[in-house]
């Protein structure tokens, strides 16, 4: 199987790397520094369990062909158009996984290559690029979840995690990855909306007298907005994600605040806009996400006007 990933963050960065150890045949697409660094110094992965680096393929956008089985796509919501753009070269034939946060690049991907040549994927880990480059894992989770959304992909997403299931990371071919999708963006949306309204983790929050039933309203709000267009989350599902979401004493928080503590730009509209948007649609109301909406909307307008 021939893979191209676009970009080496952090998860195109880590999983891809984990491939190539693992005797995957994976070319990277790279900006002109990014691939000039990894090319001097390797693909730098650093693990609770240890560092290790791997040489990698590397091109740049003009050297792009359609010679690729499967092409993996990871780059933030906001970043997915400059992301096709360059892919232009590569997208002739072969089969588009992506995995992004949200739904809007699903019907984006549909649009223009046709849902029989866009698989679904899920990636959960936590991790983050050091000032250096390297792919730092933050905690041990790290699973990609892949599945078929049209009988043309029940093959080429069975070989696919044949192939993830050499490598160290946790792997999983979901009958449903539509779901898996609609559960990921449920919590996520609940995790992002309140932990950057709140500029706390989780252990925070629910550490005050009404944090953690106003993060179970946020929940719920997200799970009716599921149910509305036909994913209903299911129970175990929900008591997990709840679980998580209002664990005592916990540190988790979402990328989305460490971006915005950063002054980085957010994909706070992809994933909890978008989710608002798809309530609306169906009358489902969305008022703590709008709050949460909002609150980011306005630092991403003060960003813009920082000189």
């Amino acid at each position: 199987m021939n893979i191209l990933i676009l970009g080496a963050g952090s998860i195109g960065g880590y999983f891809g790397a984990h491939l190539i150890r693992a005797g995957a045949n994976v070319t990277y697409l790279l900006r002109d520094q990014r691939k000039a660094l990894i090319d001097a110094q390797g693909l730098r992965v650093e693990t609770p369990q240890g560092a290790f680096v791997v040489q990698p393929r590397t091109i740049t956008a003009k050297d792009v062909q359609p010679e690729y089985d499967l092409i993996l796509l990871a780059p933030k919501s906001y970043d997915l158009d400059d992301a096709l753009q360059s892919l232009k070269g590569a997208l002739g034939q072969g089969t588009v996984l992506p995995f992004l946060n949200g739904w809007d690049h699903l019907d984006t991907l549909d649009t223009m290559l046709g849902q029989e040549r866009v698989m679904g994927g899920v990636a959960h880990i936590a991790a983050t690029i050091t000032p250096e480059g390297a792919i730092r894992q933050l905690t041990e989770m790290h699973r990609l979840t892949v599945g078929a959304r049209h009988p043309s992909h029940q093959q080429l997403a069975s070989d696919f995690i044949a192939l993830c299931r050499k490598a160290p990371f946790d792997s999983v071919l979901a009958d449903d990855i539509e779901q898996v999708l609609w559960d990921k963006w449920v919590f996520l949306a609940t995790l992002a909306g309140m932990t950057t309204l709140c500029r706390g983790s989780v252990g925070d929050i629910v550490a005050t007298p009404y944090g953690k039933a106003t993060t179970v309203q946020m929940f719920e709000e997200c799970c009716r907005v599921a149910h509305a267009n036909g994913h209903t989350i299911g129970a175990e599902a929900a008591a997990k994600a709840v679980e998580m979401l209002t664990a005592s004493g916990s540190s988790f928080t979402a990328s989305m605040l460490r971006d915005l503590l950063d002054g980085q730009r957010t994909e706070h509209d992809h994933i909890l806009g978008a989710m608002i948007r798809k309530g609306h649609r169906l009358a489902c109301p969305t008022p703590l996400l709008e709050v949460a909406h909002t609150h980011m909307a306005i630092q991403a307008m003060r960003a813009k006007t920082r000189p």
